[in-house]
């Protein structure tokens, strides 16, 4: 079975805002989370697209990681993570690739996990993970009432090297090309997650994740919607594109 793009990563200090804006207003539902050593996790899902998930540092050694993000770059976007059902055959086509692998950890019976680097991966971490079986559930209790249902529709990330960017997307993530052209390129994958490549100059750790879009499954966005949307995602560090 082929890599799926099953999250999208968001690191910040505190979750409040994350749940009004991601569940709240862009309606995402529930899925799982709980508390992991040195940082608590949970996600929502869409009706169509990849899960958002958020993450925030706990303390402890285990906390470093994140803890490091925010310092150097405040709340914003962490990693892609892709789900895949043989591990070990990704991590020789990531070696294939020229790219070596950090964080391997492929030990766990229900969760084996590696990561490539920002500096290999266009900007952003790129986690693969091989999960057997439904992880704990503890949903926090600040969860808000979802808004109406919506669509994760894309995900755009701005890459200075758009060939090796949609080559590193499709050859070993298994993204299927829906169009390339000089200056993009758009892949998805099972379920509707949907990467869109721009290309742009001068990015000085070769990438950012530029916005993420969503449209209401019936309707469209209120203006209100849109002005909550706004300032919430500006504290998140992403910027949000509300479709329609």
């Amino acid at each position: 079975m082929p890599a799926v793009l099953d999250h999208f990563a968001i690191g910040a200090p505190d979750l409040a805002d994350g749940w009004d804006l991601f569940s709240g207003v862009l309606g995402g539902t529930w899925v799982y989370g709980c508390d992991s050593p040195g940082y608590w996790w949970g996600q929502l899902e869409y009706a169509a697209g990849a899960k958002i998930e958020l993450l925030t540092p706990t303390g402890g050694p285990d906390a470093a990681f994140l803890e490091r993000f925010l310092a150097a770059h405040g709340a914003g976007p962490h990693h892609f993570n892709f789900l895949v059902t043989d591990i070990e055959d990704v991590l020789g086509r990531i070696r294939a690739f020229g790219i070596e692998p950090v964080g391997v950890n492929v030990a766990g019976a229900h969760w084996k996990e590696a990561f490539l680097h920002p500096r290999d991966a266009h900007g952003i971490v790129i986690q693969v993970a091989q999960q057997g079986g439904a992880p704990p559930d503890s949903p926090p209790e600040e969860l808000p009432e979802p808004g109406p249902a919506t669509r994760f529709d894309l995900a755009e990330h701005h890459v200075s090297d758009l060939d090796r960017a949609l080559r590193l997307f499709r050859d070993v993530l298994d993204g299927q090309v829906e169009t390339a052209g000089t200056d993009a390129a758009e892949l998805t994958w099972p379920g509707g997650s949907r990467i869109r490549l721009v290309r742009e100059d001068g990015l000085p750790r070769g990438g950012a994740v530029h916005h993420l879009r969503f449209s209401r499954a019936a309707g469209a966005f209120s203006a209100q919607d849109r002005e909550r949307a706004g300032l919430l995602a500006k504290r998140l560090g992403v910027t949000v594109d509300l479709a329609g």
